[in-house]
């Protein structure tokens, strides 16, 4: 996918008037993979879970007002282990 270049562009989903996250997803992978130039990818997988996760986490922190055990419930995480991801991006 090639974002144009007029002023309507909605091929681009940081553009589109509405888009969902895996739409994001795929635009971004897209993205990544067309700037390879020919090497292999490689860990795709890890790479973007960790991308994803920490502006995940960051943000349901932010949502639930640094409510670690909130922010746990609205995950679908236990706080342990909230705490443990959060450890390891370095999130306070």
């Amino acid at each position: 996918m090639q974002p144009s270049n007029d002023n309507n562009n909605t091929d681009r989903p940081d553009q589109a008037p509405s888009c969902t996250l895996s739409e994001h997803v795929k635009y971004s992978l897209e993205n990544y993979f067309s700037q390879l130039n020919g090497h292999d990818a490689c860990a795709v997988y890890q790479m973007v879970l960790t991308e994803v996760e920490k502006p995940l986490l960051e943000t349901v922190l932010k949502h639930c007002g640094q409510n670690q055990s909130k922010a746990a419930k609205t995950l679908g995480l236990s706080r342990s282990t909230l705490r443990k991801k959060m450890a390891l991006y370095n999130i306070d």
